[in-house]
């Protein structure tokens, strides 16, 4: 069955009230912040408030209720605000727990970084600062766009990064990204590596043809004790800045 509550109510209005003082009264007692994109704390609170309403309970709004009683509820070990899981593991490990409402300050700063270096990139209506570029650098993936600002910033100094191409030599040879600085190919992966064996601590972008064989060397070298390492997703396919041949 599905239950259907009211967000204009005032009964609703009241209750969430109430919701958003008790977020920012975790935040106080534990130093958190909350997230930077507005939109993520309103979709929490609204989440918390239906649980409240509901099962007299704040369960975390990202995960399933489960158990008809209280009883089984409680014994099923649901997260409630602030979930134990969140305390111990999400926050000191990840810098925001799973849903995303609770932050460490370094995490907020990071992500507002990154989110302004995204919205940069895409509209280029000026270059990246370094913390921008650095933003970037730290996410999993990255666009053509961004790319493209990445290596202007560092043509100007503003960033040192490491350009690697992973298909193989006759992909590279017929066209590669202008300032790539060498080549891993996949087939030849741990062998070719070792002219990078000196640079774990360096900020890596690798690429491919679609982004895919790139996503397993990140994993690869992640492994292998590469603190970061960035992919070009959707790769060379979707690159709209120059390239070389040769």
């Amino acid at each position: 069955m599905v239950i259907k509550i009211d967000t204009n109510s005032k009964e609703f209005k009241e209750e969430h009230a109430k919701t958003v003082a008790f977020t920012q009264k975790v935040c106080k007692q534990f130093g958190f912040v909350y997230n930077p994109e507005d939109e993520i704390n309103e979709s929490v609170t609204m989440g918390l408030t239906r649980n409240k309403m509901i099962y007299n309970k704040r369960y975390c709004p990202c995960f399933m209720v489960e158990g008809e009683s209280e009883e089984e509820r409680k014994s099923a070990n649901n997260r409630i605000c602030p979930c134990k899981p969140a305390m111990e593991v999400e926050i000191p490990n990840d810098g925001h727990c799973h849903c995303g409402i609770f932050c460490t300050l370094e995490y907020a700063k990071n992500h507002a970084a990154e989110n302004e270096a995204v919205l940069i990139s895409h509209t280029h209506s000026r270059g990246l600062t370094k913390e921008e570029c650095q933003a970037l650098l730290g996410a999993q993936s990255i666009d053509s766009d961004e790319l493209v600002s990445l290596l202007e910033a560092r043509e100007l100094g503003m960033v040192d990064f490491i350009l690697v191409d992973v298909r193989e030599w006759m992909e590279y040879k017929d066209k590669r990204i202008q300032g790539t600085d060498f080549l891993v190919p996949t087939t030849s992966f741990y062998q070719a590596l070792s002219q990078i064996d000196d640079k774990k601590e360096h900020n890596i972008v690798v690429y491919c043809f679609s982004g895919s064989r790139s996503a397993y060397c990140q994993q690869m070298m992640s492994s292998m004790g590469y603190k970061h390492v960035t992919n070009l997703g959707y790769g060379i396919v979707s690159y709209n800045g120059e390239v070389e041949q040769g």
